[in-house]
């Protein structure tokens, strides 16, 4: 094989690898099968359905959605927060 087809062959694994099954992600995200599959339900993860059975999750899709996730209440309450002091500390007046 010439060098161009060996490019082209392992272009071609990694565009294949960048789509994981359940198993393959939670290891990657260090979370529990059952953890990536909760989130698929609650739609806070994308996929790709293959068959009525087979699901497949394109990494980077999943890491910018996972970024945008807010995590949990006391998260968002401490933003909130952090928000209002900002907002607080612009101000001219005394009030």
């Amino acid at each position: 094989m010439s060098s161009s087809e060996l490019k082209e062959l392992d272009a071609g694994q990694a565009s294949r690898e960048e789509f994981l099954t359940t198993r393959q992600l939670s290891a990657i995200l260090q979370v529990s099968e059952s953890t990536v599959r909760r989130l698929t339900r609650e739609g806070r993860l994308p996929f790709v359905r293959l068959t009525s059975r087979l699901i497949r999750y394109h990494l980077p899709a999943v890491r910018e959605a996972l970024e945008g996730t807010p995590r949990g209440p006391r998260r968002a309450r401490r933003n909130l927060e952090a928000l209002d002091q900002e907002q607080q500390q612009l101000r001219f007046d005394n009030s």
